[in-house]
């Protein structure tokens, strides 16, 4: 049984398939983001710093943001809102870098603990993304589809609720979902 993070939080499964990660990323808040984290609205209000680790600055990225949990009527098995989208992002530097073609959309859970989800593709070479007509239903499968990014090289999580929100599912990075 698999002690992953991303498989115990069902990202994958839900967001994406099985992957090796082949990339280092780092997404800082406030603090330093780990796989499970508990974060509130106020916490995540602005966009974090995500800095792609690496030395050549040849390659490039593509940063997804989702929500996996947000509810779609229209749509149960598209569930995902797209919270941001980055590309071309040299590697060695931070998505400040790259182009912007979904501006950051902070976190608000209005009920219910949220998985909020990045995800890192290596781009095979620089090529124009278009913003989809809508976040709602967005798909990380069919988006690097779409753009032929292949599979993911890098993906964290973390949870939100709202500020005063309680109960509801919880994940704990020792013991797993409780």
């Amino acid at each position: 049984m698999s002690r992953d993070a991303l498989v115990v939080g069902n990202v994958v499964g839900d967001v994406l398939d099985p992957f090796v990660k082949s990339a280092t990323m780092k997404i800082t808040y406030n603090k330093e983001l780990t796989n499970g984290s508990e974060l509130k609205p106020s916490m995540v209000a602005t966009e974090p710093r995500v800095e792609m680790r690496g030395h050549n600055t040849r390659n490039l990225y593509t940063l997804v943001m989702v929500d996996p949990d947000a509810p779609s009527p229209s749509n149960p098995t598209k569930r995902e809102y797209l919270h941001w989208l980055v590309t071309d992002i040299p590697e060695t530097t931070n998505a400040t870098y790259g182009n912007e073609i979904v501006s950051y959309e902070s976190p608000r859970p209005t009920a219910g603990i949220h998985r909020f989800v990045f995800v890192l593709f290596r781009q095979s070479v620089r090529q124009t993304i278009y913003a989809p007509g809508w976040r709602q239903n967005f798909s990380t499968r069919d988006f690097a589809a779409v753009y032929n990014l292949g599979d993911p090289v890098a993906a964290m999580f973390f949870n939100c609720q709202r500020e005063n929100g309680c109960g509801g599912r919880r994940y704990q990075a020792v013991s797993g979902w409780t």
